[in-house]
């Protein structure tokens, strides 16, 4: 079985708004072993509406729609669905009977045009939405020699839609005779070349499992796909891939999934029960601001600084910081020197410093890459070095 996604709203076309149900959507059908072969964005517009479907119809055999199930003018989805399955709209009493008890439980009473959200194309089911006012569809459209092309339509609101899906949608598909699982596993201090010549062929496409590689500012991601009949057998398979790359990355492997460094550094300092601090000035309060979201940082944080500082004066305000947080160790940012060459390329050098017990260690990071990613490097770099450092210790 493939799958069609289609995301409906003139505010995604427009670029006004990002479209985040597709990517969910897909991954979660891939869960079942249900590939996604297409997704669709279409504005507010009944016609083009009707085409998409019929186009989806006759290359899926489902189609996910999100968007358009809304009480106003512009929400044309059910019209969409109707029109595609040449059927009238028809009142759904129980669909109704929600809608109206929705309002009086609010103390508010329903407009007229909340009316059109218990309407539903002849033939299809409602798909209770237990979190809001718009229901979802259901439909099983016939195709000549084919199976019939299921459709779920659902609102466009993210918590609604992932809601419908897991509780009333996924138990309705047959699931397909492969499950996908992945993994991502997160690393730091390599660039993207280097990490693939380390993992040699491990990286090569078609492998099963898959590892691909991503960068975003300096992170470099390994994302590992494996196919199997059971979700067992993937996890087998993606644990077996695991072990190889952090046998051979060593070190430069910080977390999994969402994990940053900052996590990995809080948790290391948490088991050792150690503190730290803060002064930054070329990063104007980011490696502050990146601790800050971690749950469980004011266990351990004591506190950070932004000031102006010179490369001469970095160990004397680190020195100063530590005193006044008594932190176990200090992370310690200067200002930024930047160069320009004679073809205009920039060059960037910013002094770092670790200091604590016994430790005080300096290193310039030296970096010619994007410009825009150069704080967040250096925020990276500098805690990474802590990290690097705690785990030296531990072992």
């Amino acid at each position: 079985m493939n799958a069609e996604i289609i995301a409906i709203g003139s505010e995604l076309t427009s670029g006004a708004k990002l479209d985040t149900n597709s990517q969910w959507l897909s991954l979660r059908l891939a869960e079942i072993g249900i590939s996604c072969l297409y997704h669709t964005t279409i504005a507010d517009d009944l016609n083009a509406n009707v085409e998409a479907l019929k186009i989806a119809v006759s290359r899926a055999d489902l189609i996910c729609i999100t968007g358009g199930l809304g009480p106003t003018l512009d929400d044309l989805t059910r019209h969409a669905m109707a029109g595609l399955m040449d059927v009238d709209l028809v009142e759904h009493a129980e669909s109704m009977q929600h809608l109206e008890s929705f309002f009086q439980s609010r103390g508010r009473e329903m407009p007229e045009r909340n009316r059109i959200q218990a309407m539903f194309p002849m033939g299809s089911e409602p798909i209770v939405n237990p979190v809001g006012t718009a229901p979802g569809i259901w439909a099983e459209v016939p195709r000549d020699d084919q199976p019939n092309c299921f459709i779920a339509a659902f609102p466009g609101v993210p918590s609604e839609m992932k809601k419908m899906f897991l509780e009333q949608v996924r138990p309705r598909l047959p699931g397909g005779e492969t499950v996908i699982r992945r993994a991502r596993i997160n690393c730091f201090g390599l660039g993207e070349s280097a990490v693939e010549e380390i993992l040699g062929t491990l990286t090569e496409r078609g492998s099963d499992p898959e590892v691909g590689i991503t960068a975003h500012e300096a992170t470099i991601t390994l994302r590992i796909n494996a196919h199997g009949t059971t979700e067992n057998e993937c996890l087998k398979k993606i644990e077996s891939v695991e072990s190889v790359i952090r046998d051979r990355l060593g070190d430069f492997v910080f977390g999994v999934e969402d994990e940053e460094l900052e996590d990995a550094v809080i948790r290391l300092l948490l088991k050792s029960d150690l503190t730290f601090a803060t002064v930054e000035h070329a990063t104007a309060g980011l490696l502050a601001q990146r601790i800050a979201h971690v749950v469980d940082a004011a266990e351990c944080y004591r506190g950070g600084a932004v000031a102006v500082i010179s490369e001469d004066s970095l160990k004397q305000e680190a020195e100063s910081i530590r005193s006044r947080t008594n932190a176990d160790f200090v992370i310690a940012i200067g200002s930024e020197a930047v160069t320009t060459d004679g073809t205009g390329r920039m060059s960037s050098k910013i002094p770092l410093l670790l200091l604590g017990p016994d430790l005080e260690r300096s290193e310039i990071m030296e970096w010619s890459g994007n410009p825009a990613i150069t704080k967040s490097k250096a925020a990276k770099t500098a805690i990474d070095a802590l990290r690097r450092h705690l785990m030296q210790s531990v072992r």
